[in-house]
């Protein structure tokens, strides 16, 4: 074994010789200094965007659901598919958090703080939806299962729509505590290295007294190891019970066994796509370089081809069934109505190519392990996967069993101003999130500091 403990196997995952010191300065210098000019630019963006969004969602509540480009046939449309966008976006903030912690998998350690975040702020995006659509948000309440002025009248637990939401609330609680489980260390190491009396205060009260004790770190471990045992089935279940919006349904198109396992693995390829861009953004905004590596880029990039690979065996698979199975009706949504030269030809082309062909590009080891080209195809995945569930919804919509009903889906400026605006909440969230709290957990790097 040589001196400094280097591994002849593994690749090292922190640059720049870093000692225990060092580390817990470089996690303290966004919190404790004043933030640059590109946190400034990319705040302002954000606000802005959130902003404009606000506008759209307070004219659509003082006017109606009307202002949305819904008719008569799609009266689901742009709302749902970005509900089921950001619900799947959440889902690789758990899955790295919690499943690569189990199968002790130490390259997580730079990139599962930005991913437990995603998760929350994506999740909150996704809640914002339904509510808007119900027409009546005032009322949002009912949908739980508690008293109200109706007296008798309750959810109706046969409806997939009430199962989203106690999985949604679910996994939202679930990764919240166990997202602050992991920094209550780190708010320790602010509370006793900062100057100023009140952050010092607020981090104190943060930190529930965290004394750093061998006992106390015996249960911080037992604790997060229960809490991904429990956050891990959670990955699979809440999209699949998404998916049972449609699966459960009679629409053609619709109705099929292939749904849950399809949405599940579409969530986690959007997911670990949304985390490379976060941590594109993070990696130059704060100067972490030395933390979030090639290495890491490369890791996740790995995963996303796999996720790639099912998704696409989805693909596949549909037209293969619906050919096979002799449907008319099948045969009718997967040949004529989704064609390559149907009336939503654009959509269907952008799926394919955001989705099955570009992500190809990254078995090229010089575009996988490249910062630059891992952020573009992280962007290029998440256009398409909105593309996914664009299809999903409105293509199968938009022709009914009566010819008659047949048309098309025009998004109105609301419609997309209410898209942008939850965008701009979620960035505006995460880039006051990496100011206040550690966006790396330092307690953890230091252990894999020597083994690096």
């Amino acid at each position: 074994m040589s001196d400094n403990y280097e591994s002849s196997i593994r690749e090292t995952l922190i640059l720049g010789n870093k000692n225990i010191k060092n580390i817990t300065n470089d996690i303290l210098k966004p919190i404790e200094n004043k933030p640059g000019k590109l946190w400034w630019i990319s705040i302002i963006i954000s606000l802005l965007a959130f902003i404009w969004g606000s506008i759209c969602i307070l004219y659509t509540i003082f006017t109606g659901i009307g202002v949305w480009g819904l008719n008569k046939t799609i009266n689901w449309a742009w709302d749902i598919t970005n509900f089921v966008w950001w619900v799947g976006i959440g889902h690789a903030g758990t899955l790295i958090s919690a499943v690569l912690l189990l199968f002790r998998q130490k390259w997580r350690l730079s990139i599962n703080r930005s991913a437990e975040a995603m998760t929350i702020f994506a999740v909150i995006q996704a809640g914002l939806y339904p509510i808007i659509h119900m027409g009546r948000p005032w009322n949002a309440y009912w949908v739980l299962p508690i008293p109200n002025q109706f007296g008798s009248i309750w959810p109706n637990f046969n409806s997939p729509l009430l199962w989203d939401v106690f999985a949604i609330s679910t996994y939202f609680s679930v990764s919240t505590v166990f997202w602050f489980m992991g920094l209550i260390p780190d708010f320790a190491m602010i509370r006793d290295k900062i100057k100023d009396k009140f952050q010092k205060k607020i981090y104190s009260i943060l930190s529930f007294g965290w004394g750093g004790t061998t006992k106390e770190w015996q249960k911080f471990e037992e604790i997060s190891l229960i809490l991904s045992g429990l956050c891990t089935p959670l990955v699979f279940s809440v999209h699949t019970i998404v998916s049972f919006d449609f699966a459960t349904s009679v629409i053609r198109g619709w109705h099929s066994t292939i749904f849950p396992p399809y949405f599940v693995a579409g969530a986690i390829f959007s997911g670990f796509a949304m985390v490379q861009t976060l941590l594109g953004v993070v990696r130059k905004v704060l100067s972490l370089e030395n933390y979030i590596t090639r290495n890491h880029i490369e890791y996740m990039n790995m995963i996303i081809l796999l996720t790639c690979g099912i998704v696409s065996l989805a693909y596949i698979t549909e037209y293969i069934l619906a050919w096979y199975s002799g449907n008319l009706f099948e045969k009718f949504i997967y040949f004529s109505n989704k064609a390559a030269t149907g009336p939503f030809w654009w959509a269907f082309w952008a799926l394919i190519i955001c989705n099955v062909i570009i992500p190809q590009f990254l078995w090229i080891k010089y575009i996988r392990r490249s910062f630059f080209w891992s952020y573009i195809i992280s962007i290029i995945i998440n256009i398409g996967m909105w593309f996914e569930r664009f299809d999903i919804i409105v293509l199968n919509l938009s022709h009914d069993y009566l010819p008659s009903s047949w048309t098309g889906f025009t998004p109105t400026f609301v419609d997309v101003g209410i898209f942008i605006g939850t965008i701009g909440l979620f960035f505006t969230l995460y880039l006051v999130y990496i100011r206040v709290f550690p966006v790396i957990s330092q307690s953890e790097l230091k252990t894999i500091l020597k083994k690096n």
